[in-house]
């Protein structure tokens, strides 16, 4: 992912949260948001490595990147 479209993705911060929640903020955000649209999903809870991938097949949506650093899993995302 180049700089400008990492700046341009609408940032979803649910650090601190447990399943689902993280994974429902993601979708709240991404709901009616144009094709190709991106999202980045800041969480802790381990689960969303499982729970946003499923979820994303369910609204055409794709995994563009996961990485983890100090606990915070950063999840970059598209919306289909």
């Amino acid at each position: 992912m180049t700089e400008s479209q990492e700046d341009e993705a609408f940032v979803v911060d649910a650090r601190g949260h447990r399943c689902p929640t993280p994974s429902l903020r993601l979708m709240k955000a991404m709901d009616g948001a144009a094709p190709g649209r991106r999202f980045i999903l800041l969480a802790t809870d381990p689960m969303a490595r499982i729970d946003v991938p499923f979820l994303l097949t369910q609204k055409n949506g794709r995994l563009i990147a996961l990485d983890e650093a100090d606990g915070v899993i950063r999840l970059t995302v598209e919306a289909g």
